[in-house]
């Protein structure tokens, strides 16, 4: 990889500067909401929250009830596939043609996975709602879905958008059962094929995919004190539940892909689960486990550790976490509730610049932070391919990690100061018809991202040449800490 000047600037930054307090004229509480509660700081962002205070802030982020901007508005209704269900969208990719028919739509549903990479990065780039956008990528990557399965690379938008943002701060349970019924994950971990062991109708049987990641990564965790039973058992009171194949004897064109209940297909057995012995009942069987998991002490445990995780440190304090499973377990597993809890606690305020932020988070953060008018966002989509975060394709069903020892390396470090190279001499191509480059603007960038840089960071760049100092701000260690 060629490495340019600017870049290898911002490498002898890294190396001689060691973080700390950022500017001390501006609260450095303010400084830490933005920086985790947001995809970074926008211009005038810092004056917003001074004027309202920090308080008033939290609560707008924990409470949106406002409608998009115009303008981003006026960028999403022109992405056509966007506003598809999960049938209308399985009939693009051509999933109810023969099966000779289907390869062309197969090639053509690529535009669709690339409209759900635009619609996520715009709304992280321009959406005020900024804490919303940072929970629904949370808990997308918690109940992760990946697009290389077959036709999921059609629904995972969709899935994004109607199983989880509607959610993010509400109940776990109804956020846990919008999941499960949606087509996306009922085919990616197998449950569409998950049928009673004994039914001789069934080709497959008994699926325990989704069952098992249900526990280990939904909700319990790998330590969660379930039984391999326990798996087996919930794997029966989840036969049937799936989403209505396509047949065309029956023409059901219209309700094909929709979550169906197949009573045919179910175990009606009495089950032993965590304990508990469910009668065959069908249906209500799934409700009941859904909301036993939900609630459960290790469920509590379990999530809030991983949003300690990602809003505070690597490792988060066992106070933090118990902090969080107690409010969990008085509010009913109530999102919003716990998130506060989080933000008001001593752990959270004194975990300063603790988190290296993801390839995600990290370009959404120069986009925002440099205010550039973004029309074409799939060259940021293929910057998260070559940083090995492409979106909606994590391989594996426990997400992307948010840890710094997944992505702090030489190789990452290299690859991240040549893109903010490439985005503060205007060459990435944002916009709808660019003719030509237009580097960023050092003084105007400056006067957004000076407060989260430290007073050394500040001095060591002021010293070089001004059409290097916007890659020394983006490429800065301070900056790639949140």
């Amino acid at each position: 990889m060629k490495i340019t000047k600017s870049a290898a600037l911002a490498i002898l930054l890294w190396l001689g500067t060691a973080l700390g307090a950022a500017a001390q004229s501006t609260d450095p509480k303010i400084l830490h909401l933005i920086n985790r509660l947001s995809f970074g700081p926008r211009p005038r962002d810092v004056e917003r929250v001074q004027s309202i205070g920090v308080e008033r802030y939290l609560q707008e982020q924990l409470n949106p009830n406002g409608s998009l901007p115009e303008t981003l508005n006026q960028k999403l209704s022109q992405l056509k596939f966007q506003s598809m269900n999960p049938t209308q969208l399985a009939i693009e990719y051509g999933a109810v043609l023969p099966a000779s028919e289907r390869q062309q739509k197969r090639k053509d549903s690529n535009q669709i996975l690339a409209e759900a990479k635009q619609v996520k990065l715009l709304r992280a780039i321009d959406s005020p709602h900024q804490l919303e956008e940072v929970m629904t990528d949370f808990w997308f990557n918690h109940f992760n879905v990946a697009s290389s399965k077959g036709i999921a690379k059609v629904w995972v938008g969709n899935y994004e958008n109607t199983a989880i943002r509607p959610y993010v701060f509400g109940k776990f349970q109804d956020l846990l059962m919008a999941i499960s019924k949606h087509p996306a994950m009922l085919h990616y971990l197998d449950n569409q094929s998950n049928s009673a062991a004994n039914n001789p109708k069934a080709k497959k049987g008994l699926n325990e995919n989704y069952a098992r990641e249900l526990m280990e990564l939904h909700t319990l965790g790998v330590k969660g004190g379930y039984s391999q039973q326990d798996v087996t058992n919930l794997a029966r009171i989840l036969t049937g539940w799936g989403y209505q194949s396509y047949n065309a004897k029956q023409n059901n064109i219209d309700t094909a892909f929709t979550f169906q209940f197949n009573p045919k297909r179910h175990d009606f057995g009495t089950k032993v689960f965590l304990g508990k012995t469910i009668t065959g009942s069908g249906e209500a069987e799934v409700i009941e486990a859904m909301s036993m998991l939900a609630k459960s002490p290790a469920t509590a445990k379990h999530i809030s550790y991983q949003l300690a995780q990602y809003f505070v440190k690597d490792d988060p304090p066992a106070s933090l976490v118990n902090k969080m499973q107690k409010r969990w377990l008085e509010t009913d597993g109530d999102i919003r509730s716990v998130l506060n809890t989080l933000f008001h606690s001593s752990e959270f305020w004194s975990a300063s610049k603790a988190k290296f932020k993801t390839p995600l988070q990290y370009v959404v953060s120069t986009v925002r932070v440099t205010s550039l008018e973004v029309k074409n966002p799939e060259p940021l989509a293929r910057q998260l391919q070559q940083m090995g975060m492409p979106l909606y394709n994590c391989a594996t069903p426990d997400g992307y990690s948010n840890t710094s020892s997944t992505w702090l390396s030489s190789n990452a470090l290299t690859q991240r100061l040549d893109y903010a190279s490439t985005l503060s001499s205007g060459r990435l191509k944002l916009g709808a018809s660019q003719q030509k480059p237009v580097p960023i603007d050092a003084n105007l960038l400056s006067a957004t991202i000076s407060p989260f840089l430290t007073p050394a960071t500040r001095d060591k760049i002021a010293k070089n040449q001004p059409n290097l100092q916007a890659t020394l701000m983006l490429g800065s260690p301070d900056f790639m800490y949140r």
